[in-house]
């Protein structure tokens, strides 16, 4: 049957529209018909509207051998619809019935025509990508999650082969220990690459396919990671721009939820050398939600390296950026919930500091955010356990919001905590008001001394 397909698509197309040889420079690029007929609904789908199988009528069949697989044409002119609509027509219906065939229940394929396979896919995806927007020397203080989304012109076209690999990769009937040597470390590195691609849909095939090999290709799970940990080095350390950051970062998610216990070293290695340092960028508010995940990850798989992750926030803690101030505030509450008292004692002071330095803080989004946390009952009976060292700390600020904060609703918050102290220990409560009335007093005769000199 496979056969069969490929003999079909072995057809005489016009000489200069169509490039049948293997070698290629800069960036080959296949078309197909107009979007029309396809649309992505998932990453792991492909939706097709009624026009994706209907046949066109067919010319009487050349009498010619059958086309290699991987000399199915790749069409250079992308232009000119009219021009090749022949040769793209002929590339399409050809890839959809090689999808058809892998999910069927008899679409098993040899090992001389994997190798085929994968060689087509590898000249079809695998291409020079054209510079990014991120590329473009654009100014660091740019926001890029206001900036357009590029769409990748071939995609009806690239569409179908990512669809065909995955399809490939997940069929049962693909036998990892003879694929593997199709699919090796080479392959999955120049996949890694295809990650810089500006097109969302295109970062989402890959993020599936690629969770899908590291899945089923056990042999290469190593290499996997070590090539993800090299580039999330090289993006913290050198370029700090990459377009698929959140789709690493989403797959690592799922590869740490599997990590076995007791954890190994080079995994707490990873998670201080390259998933910590992450949060510095200021591109990082791009890919937050799935490096917070990751980092929760850890906490839950071991309690104990809740320390080590609190301290690494407070380092990389932003100075100057309210938007990520408020991320970290609750990624923070996040590692919290899952952290014992022994660990939370450790950190405390420091973290406290932190917080009280939020509750100071002119942007009200900050202030609001950190008094979120004793929303937590969990967090709020840490602090209480800890409570002699914890209020000394915060009472200053909770004080001056209560009083002169413009906003009402940090009023009523902020009075809400000072209740809680004041319920569960009333005697440490009024001490701290008695030492901030003298701290008071202290500061206003220091002004005066300064306006006497002045």
């Amino acid at each position: 049957m496979f056969y069969k397909i490929m003999k079909r698509s072995g057809r005489k197309i016009a000489k200069p529209d169509v490039d049948f040889g293997i070698k290629r420079s800069g960036r080959s690029s296949c078309f197909v018909p107009a979007a029309d007929d396809i649309a992505v609904n998932h990453a792991s789908r492909i939706a097709t509207s009624k026009g994706l199988h209907r046949r066109q009528p067919e010319a009487s069949p050349m009498a010619e051998p059958p086309t290699p697989i991987e000399d199915l044409p790749l069409i250079r002119d992308a232009s000119d619809f009219a021009k090749t609509a022949k040769e793209k027509e002929i590339k399409r219906h050809t890839l959809v019935d090689l999808i058809d065939y892998i999910q069927s229940d008899s679409g098993k394929i040899s090992e001389a025509n994997q190798q085929e396979l994968v060689k087509m896919i590898s000249l079809n995806i695998f291409r020079c990508l054209p510079p990014g927007f991120h590329e473009n020397n654009c100014p660091e203080y740019l926001d890029l999650e206001e900036e357009d989304p590029y769409f990748e012109p071939l995609w009806p076209h690239l569409q179908l082969i990512y669809e065909l690999l995955f399809r490939y990769v997940v069929s049962p009937n693909t036998d990892p220990k003879v694929a593997r040597h199709y699919i090796d470390s080479s392959f999955i590195s120049k996949l890694l690459e295809l990650f810089e691609s500006d097109d969302p849909r295109e970062r989402e095939y890959l993020k599936t396919i690629l969770h899908r090999i590291y899945g089923k290709f056990m042999a290469h799970r190593p290499f996997i990671r070590k090539a993800i940990n090299n580039i999330i080095y090289k993006f913290i350390y050198e370029t700090r721009r990459h377009s698929g950051m959140a789709e690493l970062l989403e797959i690592l998610g799922s590869i740490v939820n599997g990590f076995a216990l007791p954890m190994k070293e080079e995994h707490r290695l990873f998670l201080v050398r390259a998933l910590i340092p992450l949060h510095k960028p200021k591109s990082a508010v791009m890919y937050h939600p799935q490096l917070s995940y990751c980092v929760r990850q850890f906490v839950e798989k071991d309690y104990r390296l809740a320390e080590t992750v609190i301290m690494g926030l407070l380092k990389q803690w932003p100075v100057t950026n309210s938007q990520k101030e408020v991320l970290f505030l609750g990624e923070l509450e996040e590692v919290l919930e899952g952290t014992q008292d022994v660990e939370f004692r450790a950190c405390a002071v420091p973290l406290f500091r932190r917080i009280a330095r939020c509750l100071d803080s002119h942007h009200f989004q900050v202030v609001e955010r950190a008094l979120f946390i004793w929303n937590s009952d969990r967090i709020a009976n840490l602090i209480l356990q800890n409570r002699t060292i914890i209020l000394p700390i915060i009472f200053d600020s909770l004080e001056r919001n209560t009083e002169s904060h413009w906003n009402q609703a940090i009023h009523g918050l902020s009075a809400n905590v000072q209740n809680l102290f004041m319920e569960h220990d009333p005697d440490l409560y009024q001490k701290c008001r008695v030492q901030h009335t003298t701290n008071e007093k202290r500061e206003l005769q220091w002004r005066r001394l300064a306006s006497f000199e002045a």
